[in-house]
């Protein structure tokens, strides 16, 4: 260790013994792994929170990372500055440290390079159709993962580590003291699919087999809507998961913390209603399902995740969570996401649907038109170790073409494409309840109930050229959670009756979508009493097919309903409801 680390040890050895000797604050703890001072299984120990932000103004003074200037207003590509990963926050406001022993910056970085051309292509098949020697093939390479070093790039807490350090705000923004975040923007898809692509790669040296590949929770069918079985065994289980909602337990894809009481078969066609509101009518343009284009500095940051990040992501990630654990950890919490075997096949499958969607809107290149040839998407970058733990810069634009990346999905069925729902009341319920309605008001509302409101279309009578470039769009804006926490509300629109509307699910056509907010943490400041610029939601849902479908394309106003689930809304004010055009 160089004198550089020597000193950050020492100098926050002094503060914790200082901390503990002052201090006692048994409400609010810090998170800090032991092995940060000594070289085994990462454990954990504990000062007052109060501390956290002297933590990291010492590692700030280390690593030259000065905060103390204003936020810069960049914009452009992103990437992380690696000489500033440092304390950041669970989903419950805890500290939590998941920065590697040994600090990336001292590597030597290479450019990513394509696999050769050569190189076999690997299958990924649907978990629930894997045989027994793949399985064992499998627990194998995971329980050699786990056994290596805990300062191995590749040791398996390490590689959840990595989850954690870009999903709570461990990383500053290179050249600026903003938060680097791969969630709720248009890097949720990209960051994880590179991700999971090393991760395989890893398995693979690991266990000798160049052919290993991932496999893939098919959810989203109903042969593959239960945790597969062979996760729930040996190297590949964990503990720390519902057991309300293990194996035969049909999975619930827009869970919201409440059980939806739901027969099997019931659940599926809900699940089914679901996935066709988000992959098709829902999804129609490249930002409503990728997510907002977030770019450099913090006026560049955006919050305003895609479809299926939203829903089945987010509430898969709660579904499956420990009911016993105070953040639904592991997959709950985002923090503790990836220490879940499972978490892979649940990627995996998000991959998967990244491809289905660019297929069902003309393919790669094509889908995304303009929105994803934007540079400042496709050259921002992240760092990785590949299997020989060499550190690599990957870009986004590496990661678009899934045969130069030499890996390929086993094709399945998708019933949902032929799952769309049907309207539960007539046309004319509607336009009656409308003349009934209140506008929303000049003011935020609060979410402690349902909240009925008319909403104005600003063009009510366009062209079919017009319907066919721009999707029409119901957007809910300045989203405010009050604090990093589990939020659920779903949306509706025309739904006349009010106590019926409770009831509602996706497998009403009247259902427009829903935003989920899964804790996910945020960077702790290193001066106390400082704050970090906070950014409102925004939720914007594509209803141009679903007005079609309810005769209501040509109507002045609609009637929109939104529904907080499992008693989050409390916690959460909007600001408006309108409606705009995207192209």
């Amino acid at each position: 260790m160089d004198g550089k680390r020597w000193l950050s040890v020492v100098v926050i050895f002094v503060v914790l013994i200082l901390a503990g000797l002052f201090f006692h604050d048994d409400s609010s703890s810090l998170s800090i792994p032991a092995s940060l001072f000594r070289d085994q299984q990462p454990k954990t120990t504990t000062l007052p929170a109060s501390f956290a932000w002297l933590m990291n103004l010492i590692q700030g003074i280390i690593t030259g990372d000065d905060n103390s200037e204003p936020h810069k207003k960049l914009r452009g590509a992103q990437s992380p500055n690696l000489t500033t990963c440092h304390l950041s926050l669970s989903d419950a406001d805890r500290p939590v440290y998941c920065c590697p022993l040994k600090p990336e910056s001292e590597e030597t970085i290479i450019d990513f390079e394509f696999p050769s051309p050569s190189e076999s292509i690997k299958i990924r098949r649907p978990a629930h159709l894997v045989d027994e020697a793949y399985i064992a093939k499998y627990t194998e390479a995971v329980d050699r993962m786990r056994r290596l070093p805990p300062d191995h790039p590749h040791n398996f807490i390490r590689q959840a580590n990595m989850h954690c350090i870009y999903c709570t705000g461990a990383y500053n923004q290179a050249n600026s003291s903003a938060l680097l975040k791969i969630h709720r923007s248009w890097f949720f898809f990209p960051w994880h699919r590179i991700f999971i692509y090393f991760h395989e790669r890893i398995l693979g040296k690991l266990i000798g087999d160049e052919t290993f590949a991932l496999p893939f929770w098919n959810w989203d069918s109903p042969e593959g809507m239960v945790i597969p079985g062979f996760y729930m065994n040996s190297s590949l289980n964990d503990v720390d998961r519902d057991l309300g909602h293990l194996p035969p337990e049909v999975t619930d894809i827009n869970f919201d913390y409440v059980e939806s009481g739901l027969s099997p078969e019931a659940q599926v066609s809900s699940n089914l209603a679901f996935m066709y509101n988000q992959m098709v009518s829902g999804a129609r343009k490249p930002e409503l399902f990728i997510g907002c284009p977030s770019r450099a500095g913090e006026d560049g940051a955006c919050d305003g995740p895609g479809t299926i990040e939203l829903a089945p992501h987010n509430a898969l990630h709660t579904w499956v969570g420990s009911a016993g654990q105070p953040e639904r950890e592991d997959l709950g919490a985002f923090y503790s996401a990836a220490r879940d075997p499972i978490f892979y096949a649940h990627h995996a499958n998000i991959d998967r649907l990244w491809t289905v969607w660019e297929d069902l809107h003309g393919g790669r290149g094509v889908a995304g038109g303009e929105f994803l040839n934007d540079p400042d998407w496709l050259d921002s970058h992240f760092y990785f170790h590949d299997e020989n733990a060499r550190l690599v810069r990957v870009r986004v634009r590496d990661c678009l073409d899934m045969s130069k990346l030499r890996y390929r999905y086993e094709e399945v069925k998708h019933p949902w494409l032929n799952a769309k729902p049907k309207p539960t009341n007539p046309p004319s319920a509607a336009r009656n309840t409308l003349r009934r309605s209140i506008d929303f008001g000049p003011t935020g509302r609060t979410l402690d109930a349902t909240l009925r409101t008319s909403v104005r279309r600003p063009r009510p009578h366009r062209t079919k050229k017009e319907m066919e470039k721009e999707e029409e769009v119901l957007v809910v804006h300045g989203i405010d959670i009050k604090k990093d926490m589990y939020v659920k509300f779903d949306v509706y629109v025309n739904a006349v009756d009010e106590a019926r509307t409770l009831e509602y699910g996706p497998e009403a056509r009247e259902f427009a979508g829903t935003f989920v907010n899964v804790r996910h943490g945020v960077r702790l400041v290193r001066r106390e009493g400082d704050s970090q610029m906070k950014t409102k939601s925004t939720l914007k849902l594509g209803i141009s097919e679903l007005l079609a479908d309810l005769e209501a394309d040509e109507d002045e106003s609609i009637l929109v309903t939104i529904v907080p689930r499992g008693g989050t809304g409390v916690n959460t004010t909007v600001d408006g409801v309108r409606i705009e055009y995207m192209k």
